[in-house]
């Protein structure tokens, strides 16, 4: 996380909030392959994690199998959507200045060879994930964070057109954590053989392709609104406003990574629950991990919500405008996606997703329609985020409505016991904050008062409010090991 907000600093210095804004805009279906990744990650996690929960270990070969040419397949669709799109894109539909034309076609043709790259770690991914093998999965994001802020030092030092180096070097790292992640699952993994002739299954096929296309739904309706929303506010507004979205883009994304392991760790818990049909374990499994994840995942947002003026100033050389009331709705938008967070992987685990697929994918281009009607009656730019607040309202009720007919979620249950819960705490946390803001002025000091009594606040409602007393003892017993370790350490040395 830290790496990646430092990398962050150095390209908006080295590119300057033009072409940053430039790379936002047009390589900005670059940061819409990570929902690209997850949506078809979940399809092929879904069956890989099923199957394992079932202990049919032939048939976890047959699923890689069929997944590799489901992803080949949708490589070169997404290839040739993407190569349709270049004639849409450069002819009238993007606000950039001429002079950065030539350049800004380069970085689209390099996002297409990072779009097949990324396609194709889905399948591997899934084993990891399959396997709850989150090692390999540090291993690797430390790696890439490493290398993204070794292409920021590049962009320093570079006396040529710094938005070209930068995405070319940026589409390398996927090919690389591809090529990693094939390499580790083909020599660790049993099930990683690819064999038309011995493990084709021509109704798994079906069934995987009818999940993956539902699926698939989701993640180009949640493609689209990610770069639409940066197409819109372009062409209302110019590249400016684009860097100020990549830069709260950057920093939501970040401080969000904090909860991302114990996601990838519940996810196959979840989903080997509906394999070995212990429907109980697979809901208690999503609720007390949507509780303790959503707060992994939001308790630095507070201190960053209440002060962020101060921090995007200490972060950066030179704040984009509109950046401190974009990351202040972006930060809030988040935590409201995130207050059901595991209902959807629950629906996907008993693969009742048709209906869900479909209404979820209509809530995804709402903030659309509502910013552009909002901006043709001369909104200011941050409605976009409210516009995106609204639809993550409405999933929320979709997410509890089919968790309800599907999963035997109690609606009711769930809005009093975290969603009203929490929405106390956050509120609370955030006015005790700032009652600390008000009495010093702007210092980093400051900031970490905020920081201490805040998250400190958080963490105390938290426990008190929203976990149930087997979940504080779980808690109890885990920090109990951590200073039993520590105490035998501390012996042995």
């Amino acid at each position: 996380m830290f790496i990646s907000l430092w990398t962050t600093r150095l390209i908006l210095n080295s590119l300057g909030a033009s072409d940053f804004g430039i790379y936002n805009v047009v390589g900005g279906a670059i940061a819409m392959l990570g929902f690209l990744n997850n949506a078809m990650a979940t399809s092929t996690q879904r069956f890989m994690s099923y199957t394992k929960g079932e202990g049919n270990a032939n048939k976890m070969r047959t699923v890689f199998t069929i997944s590799i040419v489901l992803h080949l397949i949708v490589a070169f669709l997404a290839v040739l959507v993407f190569l349709l799109g270049y004639y849409i894109y450069f002819h009238g539909l993007l606000n950039i200045p001429a002079e950065r034309m030539p350049s800004a076609k380069l970085v689209y043709i390099c996002m297409i060879g990072s779009t097949v790259f990324t396609i194709m770690t889905v399948p591997y991914d899934a084993i990891l994930n399959a396997h709850e093998n989150m090692k390999i999965y540090a291993l690797i994001g430390l790696a890439e964070s490493f290398m993204k802020l070794g292409v920021a030092f590049a962009c320093v030092v570079s006396n040529n057109d710094k938005l070209l180096l930068y995405a070319i070097l940026m589409s390398v790292i996927p090919f690389i954590s591809m090529g990693a992640m094939r390499i580790y699952c083909h020599r660790y993994y049993d099930e990683c053989k690819f064999s038309l002739e011995k493990y084709w299954n021509r109704s798994l096929m079906k069934e995987m392709t009818v999940f993956a296309g539902w699926s698939l739904g989701i993640c180009l309706s949640s493609m689209f609104r990610q770069f639409g929303m940066g197409i819109i506010l372009n062409f209302f507004f110019g590249t400016l406003a684009n860097a100020a979205q990549g830069v709260v883009n950057q920093l939501n994304g970040q401080l969000s990574t904090l909860g991302n392991g114990i996601i990838k760790a519940l996810n196959p818990v979840i989903t080997k629950s509906a394999g070995s049909e212990e429907y109980e374990n697979m809901l208690k499994a999503a609720v007390s991990g949507t509780k303790v994840s959503f707060f992994i995942i939001t308790f630095v947002f507070i201190p960053f919500i209440v002060d962020t003026e101060y921090i995007l100033k200490l972060w950066l050389y030179k704040v984009p405008r509109y950046s401190d009331i974009f990351c202040i709705l972006l930060l809030i938008t988040t935590m409201v996606g995130n207050i059901t967070l595991f209902i959807p992987q629950m629906i996907n685990a008993v693969g009742k997703i048709k209906e869900y697929s479909f209404f979820i994918s209509i809530c995804n281009f709402l903030p659309l329609v509502l910013a552009v009607w909002a901006y043709m009656l001369h909104a200011t730019p941050e409605y976009m985020y409210y516009a995106l607040m609204i639809s993550m309202i409405f999933k929320i009720i979709i997410d509890l409505y089919y968790g309800h007919k599907y999963c035997g979620l109690n609606p009711r249950k769930y809005f009093r016991e975290v969603i009203l819960t929490y929405t106390m705490n956050i509120l609370l946390s955030i006015y005790i904050s700032s009652l600390v803001k008000g009495y010093f002025p702007p210092s980093l000091m400051r900031f970490v008062l905020i920081s201490i009594i805040g998250i400190s606040a958080y963490a105390l409602f938290a426990y008190i409010l929203i976990l149930n007393q087997e979940e504080r003892m779980t808690i109890k017993k885990i920090i109990f090991s951590i200073r039993l370790k520590f105490k035998k350490q501390y012996k042995t040395s």
